[in-house]
């Protein structure tokens, strides 16, 4: 169904939760054996981010599906790509149901569950207010999406269609018109969401961005003002992306993983024609307005 949560490290645990709670606003749920928990207003689950102290980038993602038997059906389809499957027992992730865990082509780790204790939203689901009266910080409801980094985008396009049935929603590449071109990033989905993961061209393992939802314009520019307030290091934005048509701001948090904050972009539909791109338009892709990549983000990750 969706990107269920985002597991990573950070250098200084006391720093990081100054940063995702007081700046970010996520609502702590759980703290043990050096790792902290969180979720954004808008999420019911237990939680959508894990920081964990002891270096910097990603741990693995969570992906939630509908039943428990979709497990079996992934499960399969990861085998039939050439994954090793191994299972995961309820409880291995504090309040995530039982699920299946593979590394990746681009040797990232993802697991797979079915189920996650449900605490609710902070407005309710009777008579719900449109937000909390009490925000703090940016207030960011819900974790909305990552950008990871692999030597072959094509083979974890492929992946991502065999075994997630996930659909691209746009594309870098280096001849519009011929889909055996090379592959530099591809975005995909499996729902309206214009992307839940992205594949950028690039060193294994590695994490580029994961990204918080917003709602507007206003609210990205307020998120810059709070990030000021704050003296969060920001490496591009407000500005919008060419690519989804999103609103932004990327910046950094503490140990120097970069988040971001978007908001917009446009419906996806698997009938809808994929948007492509060429290697020489991509700085407008991603920085619509600017039209030209500053060197931080092309070279920076974790």
């Amino acid at each position: 169904m969706r990107m269920g949560y985002a597991h990573v490290r950070v250098t200084d645990l006391a720093e990081a939760k100054d940063h995702y709670a007081n700046t970010m606003g996520l609502y702590q749920t759980l703290e043990q054996d050096g790792r902290v928990y969180y979720k954004g207003w808008d999420e019911w689950d237990h939680h959508s981010v894990v920081l964990e102290e002891g270096g910097v980038g990603v741990v693995k993602f969570g992906f939630k599906v509908e039943y428990e038997a979709d497990l079996d059906a992934i499960e399969k389809k990861a085998q039939q790509f050439g994954l090793t499957v191994e299972r995961m027992s309820a409880g291995e992730n504090p309040e995530v149901s039982d699920g299946i865990r593979f590394t990746t082509p681009s040797e990232h780790v993802l697991e797979v569950y079915h189920g996650q204790t449900v605490i609710g939203t902070e407005v309710g689901t009777h008579n719900p207010d449109a937000f909390p009266r009490h925000l703090v910080g940016v207030g960011v409801p819900a974790l909305d999406h990552a950008l990871i980094l692999a030597e072959d985008v094509r083979l974890m396009e492929n992946m991502f269609r065999e075994v997630f049935d996930y659909f691209p929603t746009e594309r870098v590449q280096t001849d519009l018109e011929d889909d055996n071109a090379h592959f530099i990033a591809s975005w995909m989905t499996s729902n309206n969401q214009i992307h839940q993961i992205a594949v950028l061209e690039g060193e294994q393992s590695k994490l580029h961005h994961f990204a918080f939802k917003l709602q507007d314009w206003s609210e990205v520019g307020r998120a810059a003002d709070i990030m000021t307030m704050d003296d969060v290091p920001i490496d591009i934005g407000p500005t919008r992306h060419g690519i989804t048509r999103g609103q932004t701001i990327y910046f950094f948090d503490p140990s120097g993983n970069r988040n971001e904050v978007f908001a917009g972009g446009y419906p996806a539909y698997r009938d809808r024609p994929i948007n492509k791109w060429t290697p020489d338009q991509i700085a407008k892709g991603i920085f619509y307005h600017a039209r030209e990549l500053n060197e931080r983000f092309t070279s920076v990750y974790t």
